[in-house]
């Protein structure tokens, strides 16, 4: 009798979250491109009227606000998207409620070119307020939406064991710090644009140097 010969079954991957990692970076790389339809190319001078160099730097330095909120929210979403790739690095797998979690969030992401949007139309108005407050609450959602998705993944153990204590981290950092300053934020808008903004930027200065610091302790 000859025996038979049994092949080992191939094993798992011990981390196979390649197709959520290139689909959420095809999602923030749309996010981060549509940003740049809030610029404006400065309108013609009135029919007869020369366009001078004059005419079109002083059109040019009136659209500041646009140069602004783009660049503030370019800088936020590429810092989101550094975050989120810090995220994926200690997780190992997904299930059907880390995806729908992850969806969320980049869901929200996308939506970033819209209150980016209302803030340069609307900052130098009377109307700034409500758009400082629409862009603060979105980052709110956002806040929730990254919390969301690091429950997800602690809860059904897709965690790599030697980053639980990193994930839990991350999960402070969005509950007890991004998402009551961003709600801070967003009050603040009632009454101040400007301080609005000024929490926002704070904050994505702040993820940025917090991101820099995790990247450097879990390496490429």
């Amino acid at each position: 009798m000859h025996e038979k010969l049994e092949h080992p079954k191939p094993a798992v991957a011990d981390k196979d979250t390649a197709r959520v990692e290139s689909f959420s970076d095809g999602v923030f790389s749309v996010a981060m491109t549509l940003l740049v339809v809030g610029l404006t190319v400065p309108a013609l001078p009135a029919k007869n009227a020369v366009p001078t160099p004059v005419y079109l730097w002083n059109e040019l330095g009136r659209n500041w606000p646009s140069y602004f909120a783009f660049i503030t929210s370019f800088a936020t979403v590429l810092i989101m998207w550094i975050n989120h790739h810090g995220i994926f690095k200690l997780i190992r797998r997904t299930d059907g409620t880390l995806l729908f979690t992850n969806g969320f969030l980049l869901l929200l992401v996308t939506v970033v070119p819209f209150p980016t949007s209302l803030v340069a139309e609307y900052l130098l108005t009377p109307a700034a307020s409500v758009a400082c407050m629409v862009y603060s609450g979105v980052f709110v959602l956002i806040s929730v939406g990254y919390g969301c998705v690091l429950l997800a993944a602690r809860r059904g153990g897709h965690v790599l064991p030697e980053a639980k204590p990193e994930i839990d981290s991350r999960i402070r950092s969005c509950f007890c710090i991004g998402t009551p300053l961003y709600l801070l934020a967003t009050i603040s808008g009632t009454f101040s644009p400007w301080l609005s903004l000024g929490i926002c930027s704070a904050l994505w200065l702040y993820w940025a140097m917090v991101g820099l610091r995790r990247g450097r302790a879990f390496g490429p």
